[in-house]
């Protein structure tokens, strides 16, 4: 009964003293400490005093501010980039950010202005970025020119602009990006255009306005990076007002609920009157598709006919030496032989994404592609049982090869024996059937990066990535291990050179302390939504410098003596484990809120027990584990009982003494 008595007491005496307080929230969001703040839709009417003057960029959006003058934001005079989306603003006073001498980029998307100072926008000596997207504008003057010489963007669309024609004061000389979509411009003139005459390689933005006509000559003038006329229904009339125009990048696709007119062959002869290195036509339809179509496509080096409802393309095609880039994406082919290959001798890169139908991949299909660099044949529910050496014949330059979200693959030996200079392999979620004992991947001695996401390995097959000596990135998300154990020997060892590494989902238990030994290079490793504890940090212990994420696993505790693993590395994640917020994880509590700048997630990185702070915030969490008052009066009534037993046994135990002399 003592005994108990005692264990009682003791519990009494060190319980009471482990009590939890928290911290209030700050109203606004640190990202980067004494920089970078979120203020955004907290209904505020002014600028927080909480926020340091020190603070350079704010993200204030979806607050309430109808009226800004030079006394809004003069405390934050190191504000570098400042977005006020949708904050209601109607007026914009004279000198409002006259002490802001380092700002580039102003974001007013969203804000119904009425009224803009002349000198609203003076101070900044270098505002290169200026957002006015749906601001009400229909009328360029309405802008203040004043201090827009280093002006290197401004974007304008979904406004009222009907005209582009520019205030003759208006800096034009370094901008590099104008965004008109979504207006109501309908025609183009060469005094529209005479404004941006000092503009060099710029690109221009007209998407969504539905041009109507465009005067011949009124884009001789000028070079052009991009000039972008999506959605306009009859292409004629961008042709034809392009001609003897110059630009690099010509977009002409259209959009789903766009009732256009079809391309024919002599619409596309304009291309014949300009100069045009990269061409999207994407989401329109051919009225008459044949060789002749492509009889002005001589100068083009990328091409994009994604979506063109496209059953084949047709052979003998001419005059397409140039050609580097095709996309031919969610169009109608069976077979990837329907493409003509041979038409396309120069071409480096070809994107075969998300086909329509079930795509074949056929036999040596591709072998006139003897330059090809990059092909992507992913998302087309492509199946082979051997694959893939046939289908991909005589493409030895081939680099970086796609064949992610496809249906299942057999893979022999050396399956990509012909090519031997793949850097990049993606089979994500592309179920992977392993029909020989070796690697299916081993003659490829060039290949850095491999993702094998989801892809139903035997993870058992220890030879499975070997030959693979320059392997830096691998992704094995939700391949499982058996009986969820990475154990000491195991399929990683082959690849000693390996800096990636990512394991997420993969239904890991535990990882045996010497599983990464081989692994000496590792800079990144990737263990989130999995089930491990606090004992498979042990085998991170060789690595320094690395980023580590935990996230989502069934940590709890995490003891003292594995903390200097943690410490040496560079960035780590706990969020979303179930950790414990009492007095016997107060080592790791405390080392938490010491080493806040090395942690990720740190605000869903959140205890979990005891119940009373469950959901808050580690950083936010004070625990006091020593003897509370309450204690310091049991001990004090605890040492005097004792005393005063000790006393009386003592004395009992003399007297016995002295009647046996």
């Amino acid at each position: 009964m003592a005994f108990d008595v005692s264990c009682f007491f003791w519990v009494v005496l060190f319980s009471a003293g482990c009590k939890v307080i928290t911290s209030l929230d700050q109203m606004c969001t640190e990202k980067e400490a004494n920089k970078t703040y979120n203020c955004e839709n907290l209904g505020l009417s002014e600028i927080p005093d909480t926020l340091p003057n020190t603070t350079e960029c704010l993200e204030f959006s979806f607050n309430f501010l109808p009226t800004i003058h030079n006394r809004t934001f003069n405390r934050l005079m190191n504000l570098t980039i400042l977005d006020l989306t949708r904050c209601q603003i109607n007026w914009i006073h004279e000198d409002t950010f006259q002490s802001h001498h380092q700002l580039n980029t102003l974001v007013l998307t969203g804000n119904p202005l009425i009224f803009m100072a002349e000198t609203s926008l003076n101070g900044p000596k270098s505002l290169k970025h200026l957002f006015l997207i749906q601001t009400g504008i229909s009328n360029l003057e309405f802008i203040p020119v004043h201090n827009l010489e280093n002006l290197e963007s401004l974007y304008l669309g979904s406004n009222h602009i009907s005209s582009i024609k520019f205030p003759k004061e208006f800096p034009a000389q370094n901008l590099k990006v104008l965004d008109f979509q979504n207006n109501a411009i309908h025609y183009l003139s060469r005094e529209d255009m005479r404004s941006l005459e000092q503009a060099t390689d710029l690109s221009l933005n007209f998407n969504g306005n539905n041009v109507k006509g465009i005067e011949l000559g009124a884009f001789g003038s000028t070079v052009f990076q991009t000039l972008n006329f999506g959605g306009t229904p009859n292409l004629s009339v961008i042709f034809n007002g392009l001609q003897n125009s110059t630009t690099q990048s010509l977009w002409l696709g259209t959009f789903e609920d766009t009732d256009d007119e079809d391309i024919s062959s002599a619409m596309l002869k304009g291309l014949c009157e300009m100069s045009v290195e990269s061409l999207n036509l994407q989401k329109h339809r051919f009225s008459d598709f044949s060789s002749t179509t492509f009889q002005c496509f001589t100068q083009i080096q990328e091409l994009d006919l994604s979506a063109t409802h496209l059953e084949g393309l047709p052979s003998g095609i001419k005059g397409l030496n140039l050609l580097k880039k095709l996309v031919l994406s969610v169009n109608h082919f069976d077979q990837l032989c329907q493409i003509n290959a041979a038409n396309f001798p120069s071409l480096t890169h070809l994107y075969i994404r998300g086909n329509v139908k079930k795509l074949h991949l056929g036999v040596g299909c591709l072998e006139k592609l003897g330059n090809l660099q990059t092909l992507d044949l992913s998302h087309n529910d492509i199946e082979a049982s051997d694959c893939c050496n046939l289908q991909l014949r005589n493409l030895s330059h081939l680099q970086t090869l796609n064949l992610s979200h496809n249906e299942p693959l057999g893979l022999q030996s050396q399956a990509f024996k012909e090519c031997p200079r793949l850097e990049l392999l993606d089979l994500a979620f592309t179920r992977l059937h392993i029909n020989a004992p070796q690697s299916p991947f081993q003659n490829l001695h060039f290949l850095q990066v491999l993702n094998l996401t989801y892809c139903f390995l035997d993870t058992s097959n220890q030879h499975l990535l070997a030959g693979l000596p320059d392997l830096r990135h691998l992704n094995l998300k939700g391949n499982h291990f058996q009986d969820g154990t990475i154990m000491k020997t195991n399929l990683l060892q082959t690849v000693g050179s390996l800096e990636i590494l990512i394991l997420s989902s993969c239904g890991l238990l535990s990882i045996d302390q010497q599983a990464f030994h081989s692994l000496g290079k590792m800079s990144h490793v990737d263990l989130s939504h999995n089930s491990l504890t606090c004992d498979s940090i042990a085998s991170v212990s060789h690595f320094k410098g690395i980023y580590l994420n935990l996230a989502a696993n069934s940590i709890n505790i995490i003891p003292r003596h594995l903390l200097p693993i943690l410490s040496q590395q560079s960035t780590i994640n706990f969020s979303h484990n179930p950790l414990d917020c009492t007095c016997s994880n107060i080592h790791f509590l405390t080392w938490y809120k010491e080493n806040l700048h090395k942690l990720e997630g740190s605000e869903e990185t959140t205890c979990a027990n005891p119940p009373s702070v469950r959901g808050v915030k580690l950083s936010d969490v004070k625990l006091s584990c020593g003897i509370t008052a309450i204690g310091v009066f049991f001990l004090t009534v605890f040492l005097l009982l004792f005393t005063i037993l000790l006393f009386f046994a003592v004395k009992t135990l003399l007297r016995w003494k002295y009647r046996h002399i």
